[in-house]
């Protein structure tokens, strides 16, 4: 008997993970490259502690690696090989939120908060 290597875990990790719209949506703007959470903060209206901890959820899925530079951190999508379970979703998923109004909409909103100085964005945001 052949060795199968389930990946029903692998899904319900994923799945779970973008079961919340906010996470969705950061799943699909990172496909532009890489965010600092001010940015995605501003993309989403959200507090950064509430970003953080969707970005915390991102990560412990697979979906999204960091790296810290000072006092940002960055985020970016993980990589998932060709062909494989992971990736196949991603390459789904993306397609169907490019072809949305939502993501559209979030596309041309990440694209004029990607002109704003990083540190203004953490200043505005810490005044609200």
């Amino acid at each position: 008997m052949a060795k199968y290597r389930s990946t029903t875990p692998e899904l319900a990790v994923i799945f779970k993970a973008l079961s919340d719209e906010s996470r969705l949506r950061t799943f699909h703007v990172l496909s532009r490259g890489e965010l600092c959470v001010c940015q995605i903060t501003e993309l989403l209206g959200l507090a950064p502690s509430t970003v953080s901890k969707h970005m915390s959820v991102l990560k412990q899925a697979g979906l999204v690696e960091s790296r810290k530079d000072g006092r940002w951190i960055y985020y970016r999508p993980a990589h998932f090989p060709k062909g494989t379970v992971g990736g196949r979703l991603k390459g789904l998923i993306l397609k169907e939120l490019s072809d949305s109004e939502q993501g559209v909409g979030d596309m041309e909103n990440i694209n004029k908060i990607l002109k704003c100085n990083p540190e203004e964005l953490c200043k505005r945001q810490l005044q609200r």
